[in-house]
């Protein structure tokens, strides 16, 4: 039975580190004593090692190990045999291009699908989805595929904004994006605000945190699932 934390973020302001999930993460993670990393996404251009450094950290707070699946000579073997899966935020498109070139693709949703516990933030959340269509991170590289990882029936904006009330920002709003998305795609879409969290047992799905979120479906007003909701049920 699948088991993740699909999180909009790893670090709310004020906090540190993944400071906010740990809580939920010690019980998420209860049989855990060694996590994968996954530290491919590389926020601010971090190498994989320093990433990995700062997941440890944090995680050790909790009685848990991290080692990055960089260390490891098969990756693909490192994903089989992990006790759970922690993959980080930073740059989708890179994220998703290194699991595509890794060849890890099939047995990381192998394994989670399978029951293994994981994982994600920002980035890592986003591939949670049926593709990574819905990121708002720049194109810098050009993966094989959008085609993600879909533990979830829908996709992932993480870090959702609302449009600031009287903002002289000329831009488009994310709520303008994603009914762009829709003009020629259907999936649905849940936008994720900041320390808002999704809990995935199995095929049933809860929001979790303080805030509500954002629920887009094609030719359909968004409309607000409030916090301990069952998301399922919208799709």
């Amino acid at each position: 039975m699948k088991k993740l934390i699909v999180a909009s973020t790893s670090t709310i302001h004020g906090s540190g580190y993944l400071e906010y999930l740990l809580p939920t993460l010690s019980d998420h993670f209860k049989n855990v004593k060694t996590l994968l990393f996954i530290p491919y996404a590389r926020p601010s251009g971090i190498s994989y090692d320093a990433y990995t450094a700062k997941a440890k950290a944090a995680f050790k707070t909790i009685n848990i190990d991290v080692k990055g699946i960089h260390e490891f000579q098969n990756s693909k073997e490192a994903v089989l045999n992990a006790e759970g899966i922690f993959t980080g935020g930073g740059n989708t498109f890179e994220l998703v291009n290194q699991i595509y070139k890794n060849n890890i693709f099939d047995v990381l949703k192998e394994v989670v699908e399978g029951g293994t516990p994981y994982l994600g933030t920002s980035a890592g959340s986003n591939i949670c989805g049926v593709s990574m269509m819905n990121t708002n991170d720049m194109p810098i590289v050009y993966p094989p595929s959008f085609k993600t990882l879909a533990f979830i029936p829908f996709n992932i904006n993480a870090h959702y904004l609302d449009p600031i009330e009287g903002s002289k920002h000329m831009g488009e709003t994310r709520e303008t994006r994603i009914k762009e998305y829709h003009v020629y795609n259907t999936t649905s879409v849940i936008g994720l605000r900041e320390g808002s969290w999704l809990k995935v047992d199995g095929d049933s799905i809860t929001l979790q945190g303080e805030l509500s979120a954002r629920i887009f479906e094609k030719d359909k007003e968004p409309i607000e699932s409030i916090s301990g909701s069952k998301i399922i049920y919208y799709f």
